[in-house]
């Protein structure tokens, strides 16, 4: 049977699978283990090669480096690559932006390979590689995570990514995270790079205080968090509202409400565990405000271990 005939989501599934991808595994058989380049001895991947989870194809240089810049990569960052390939990514990271990172592979070729690379670059002190199973890695240290898997792989990583602090920065080439949507979007030719940011949790029942004309207030704030979404209602003394525009970026939130005095406020905070600080707006006119959280926070939805046939569910949409 051709590729043309078979149904439409096998079809796309079939595409998926054998597009070019960095590989989480890149275990080769052993007659690519032993490929060589020209016969000198040295190994070289080959485009297109067999690995533990996806086949391998080399993130473009134009990719790399638009995944690292909408990461916000800086010298302060530790960058992971969750099946790193050859080492691009981390060593251009290390290159090109300062950083400091590490490459998981499961090819101890690659790993090899990845190691030499970053020595003749010059950046074997900050680029790290380690012949591991991303499934099976701690990869917590990461202030910047970047992968290029396919969907189903995405999704057995996701539920690990979101428990990430929050502020992490996570950028994918090409596949996403079922239905956790990106904070942001790229296209470079034909490719999309994807951005996340792990979200911090804002769930749960909150004391909120803030300054209104005719003083300041003390309300019951209700959120409802879904990945970096949520939905909330704020209950003053004779009725209740609920808020507009709601998100949270990383360890931030905004918001905003139509007060007491019938004012739309618009609040900015920053989000540290149980307490919520930053400024309200009022037009030009700008005041602190607080939260406290009352009682546990709830799990955000969505930070589970993503439910089985996700990724298939979605594909048919």
């Amino acid at each position: 049977m051709t590729i043309a005939a078979l149904p439409h989501a096998l079809r796309r599934a079939f595409l998926a699978r054998s597009g070019a991808l960095v590989a989480s595994g890149m275990l080769a058989s052993p007659a690519l283990l032993a490929q060589t380049a020209g016969g000198s001895g040295v190994y070289e991947p080959k485009r297109g090669q067999a690995g533990k989870d996806v086949i391998w194809i080399p993130s473009p240089d134009a990719l790399v480096t638009r995944m690292l810049r909408m990461g916000s990569v800086t010298p302060r960052d530790y960058v992971i690559d969750l099946g790193s390939g050859d080492g691009k990514i981390v060593i251009a990271a290390a290159r090109e932006f300062g950083a400091q990172g590490k490459g998981i592979e499961y090819n101890p070729s690659l790993v090899e390979l990845s190691k030499q690379r970053a020595e003749a670059a010059g950046v074997a002190q900050r680029a790290e590689f380690e012949k591991a199973d991303i499934f099976e890695s701690d990869f917590s240290r990461a202030t910047v995570i970047t992968m290029y898997l396919l969907p189903h792989l995405n999704l057995k990583l996701r539920h690990r990514i979101l428990a990430l602090k929050p502020g992490t920065r996570v950028v994918s080439h090409e596949f996403r995270m079922g239905r956790w949507v990106p904070d942001e979007t790229s296209r470079v030719g034909t490719a999309s790079v994807h951005l996340w940011l792990v979200p911090a949790n804002v769930g749960g029942e909150w004391e909120l205080t803030f300054p209104q004309r005719s003083g300041p207030v003390t309300v019951t704030m209700k959120l409802t968090q879904t990945f970096q979404n949520f939905i909330g209602d704020v209950v003053f003394r004779e009725f209740s509202t609920g808020v507009r525009e709601p998100k949270v970026a990383g360890d931030r939130m905004h918001f905003s409400l139509t007060d007491e005095d019938g004012l739309l406020r618009r609040f900015e905070g920053q989000i540290a565990g149980n307490r919520i600080t930053g400024s309200v707006f009022e037009g030009a006119t700008r005041a602190p405000f607080t939260a406290r959280r009352l009682g546990d926070a709830p799990a955000i939805g969505g930070s589970g271990p993503a439910p089985e046939g996700e990724a298939e569910s979605i594909s048919a949409e």
